[in-house]
């Protein structure tokens, strides 16, 4: 523990020097202060000509895309029969993200005081969650450590294009929606009371729709301040509440798998998630009761949480894997005949990853109609909402043309 502590003071120095034969080499090293680095280099033979400590002042953020290649890259310099400790070393210089390269260098030291891989990364767990650090543990001590990172990088690889396909299936539609409903404001506030000025002049009566047009700009103008702050506190409120409401959390759960259009979407990229999960679980030699605990939290939805948990506790009393799933109801026949079948041939890493293989794409053919179906949908929105506004404006000047 005393040196874990005394490590945390520890500091990055890139130094240059000369070896015996007179050669330019370059280097880091990870030292209490330059003269600690001046010494140990000198005791190595070489003579030092420039010490400069590394700075991390850079602010940066460690993203889950991050982490996907720091493991890729690590697998694939494993398998090349790299050492563990100088991969981590090609890693940190690799990389452009200081915050990335601070926390390999921190996982390096600690590996160099003798704690194991695993351990190492779980004293990270914002960057590491308990699937990937069992895996881990799994690898080393079955000495395939190589080849569970190919599959942890490959697991976290379509884990982030299921999930990046959502995103743009989602945010199209979103962003169109945030951008009309500004529009609709601005002119709301702005351009319909310059027209309620010159129909004022008129000393006509109004068509319907053109009053109902300005009494709504009436009320935007009176309380705009309202409208907004309800309208962004209450998304502020809603996300703060998801975040630390457990009950929010199934309820949204729910809802998401039972809406109309992104429902199935959902559903299937969540079956993705659980049988790629399972695969590379039981693929990295995984006991069965232990991989469902990590399965039920990857797929990331509270129903198929809950589902897991039951079939944790039906296998556990000595029920078969597919019988389990079938009780739960959530899972289709397909998915159930497949395991069915892995599991009958021993085969349930195999199988299970054939599953995920066909939701992911799925998933694929899903998001490309939803998105050549939602664009139509979008255009006739626009054109119904700014359209509507714009011709009920324009009614009275028709009218007046019409009597003139």
């Amino acid at each position: 523990m005393a040196t874990a502590k005394r490590d945390d003071f520890l500091s990055v120095y890139n130094w240059e020097g000369k070896d015996k034969s007179g050669k330019l080499i370059r280097g880091e090293l990870r030292a209490a202060s330059v003269t600690v680095v001046r010494t140990t280099l000198r005791r190595q033979g070489i003579l030092v000509t420039k010490v400069a400590k590394q700075s991390f002042r850079t602010r940066g953020k460690v993203t889950d895309k991050d982490i996907t290649l720091f493991t890729r890259q690590m697998a694939t310099m494993m398998k090349s029969g790299v050492p563990l400790l100088q991969s981590f070393d090609i890693v940190a210089k690799g990389t452009a993200n200081p915050a990335l390269t601070k926390l390999i260098l921190d996982i390096k030291t600690d590996i160099e005081t003798g704690a194991a891989l695993n351990q190492a990364f779980r004293k990270h767990p914002l960057y590491f969650e308990p699937l990937y650090c069992n895996l881990v543990e799994a690898g080393e001590q079955a000495g395939i450590l190589d080849q569970v990172l190919d599959r942890l990088a490959t697991y976290k690889e379509k884990t982030q294009a299921i999930i990046a396909k959502i995103k743009s299936a989602l945010f199209y539609p979103i962003s169109v929606l945030v951008v009309a409903f500004i529009v609709t404001a601005v002119i709301m506030i702005y351009v319909v009371p310059q027209f309620k000025k010159v129909f004022t002049s008129f000393g006509a009566d109004l068509p319907g729709p053109t009053l109902v047009v300005m009494a709504i700009s009436d009320y935007f103008v009176d309380y705009w301040y309202i409208i907004f702050g309800a309208l962004f506190g209450g998304i502020y409120a809603f996300f703060y509440v998801w975040k630390r409401s457990e009950k929010m959390q199934m309820f949204m759960d729910r809802l998401a798998l039972r809406l109309p259009i992104f429902g199935e979407v959902i559903r299937k990229a969540t079956l993705a998630r659980w049988t790629r999960t399972l695969s590379t679980m039981f693929a990295a030699g995984v006991p069965l009761v232990e991989a469902l605990d990590s399965v039920g939290g990857a797929s990331g939805n509270y129903i198929y949480r809950e589902a897991t948990k039951q079939i944790k506790a039906e296998i556990s009393t000595g029920s078969s894997l597919t019988v389990a799933m079938q009780n739960t109801g959530v899972f289709p026949n397909m998915a159930v005949q497949m395991i069915s079948i892995g599991e009958e041939s021993g085969q349930i890493d195999a199988m299970s990853g054939k599953v995920a293989d066909f939701y992911e794409q799925e998933v694929d053919d899903a998001v490309e109609r939803l998105s050549s179906l939602m664009e139509p949908m979008i255009m006739v929105v626009l054109g119904v909402v700014i359209g509507g506004i714009i011709i009920a404006m324009y009614l009275p000047i028709f009218k007046l043309g019409a009597v003139v």
